[in-house]
């Protein structure tokens, strides 16, 4: 069974989106509009996605207008998006809408990414959502040089030092980039 990571991009006062749900600020920053060498999970087999992220990729890419886009990005690892909508997927794409809790969605996640490990894209709160079910296996983070006033917070939740361990911290280009381990909840017994 493979890893549940959480890999994405932050400022560096922990926002992984604007106000607006807007990136424009990461693919401003010198080598923030296409991911370094080896920063995107090699061993990732799926891909989960929340609502905001999702529809963010549709609005900014014309994927819809352009399937063929989906496999640049996305290749052809099925993309399990949680949302309580009804959404358009572009065509071609193996895009598995699921709705209700993380845990009651890992067995079907799961099974879909086999010996692979799972990349959770975005956003925030969904990778919390992963932590409080005790799923998360790694936090990835690359840190770009940029502070937002407000915006959609990198992990909404408060998480102790206990629960995570600094594996990496490296220069990649303009960002910093720190990759934690991410261990199980301590029980209360």
């Amino acid at each position: 069974m493979g890893r549940i990571i959480f890999d994405t991009a932050a400022t560096i006062n922990g926002f992984i989106a604007d106000e607006h749900d807007s990136l424009a600020w990461l693919f401003a920053v010198e080598g923030g509009e296409e991911p370094a060498e080896g920063l995107v999970p090699a061993n990732a087999s799926v891909m989960v996605e929340g609502r905001t992220t999702y529809e963010w990729v549709l609005r900014e890419t014309g994927i819809l207008e352009q399937p063929e886009k989906w496999r640049e990005f996305h290749g052809d690892r099925p993309t399990f998006v949680f949302t309580h909508r009804e959404l358009p997927a572009p065509e071609g794409a193996d895009i598995r809408f699921v709705s209700g809790s993380v845990a009651d969605s890992l067995p079907a996640i799961r099974e879909a990414a086999g010996d692979g490990d799972i990349w959770v894209v975005g956003g925030g709160d969904l990778a919390g959502q992963f932590l409080d079910a005790d799923a998360l296996d790694e936090l990835a983070i690359s840190l770009a040089p940029v502070a937002l006033t407000a915006g959609a917070p990198l992990f909404p939740r408060r998480v102790e030092s206990d629960r995570l361990r600094l594996e990496e911290a490296s220069a990649v280009g303009q960002f910093a980039r720190l990759r934690y381990s991410v261990r199980p909840a301590a029980s209360s017994s």
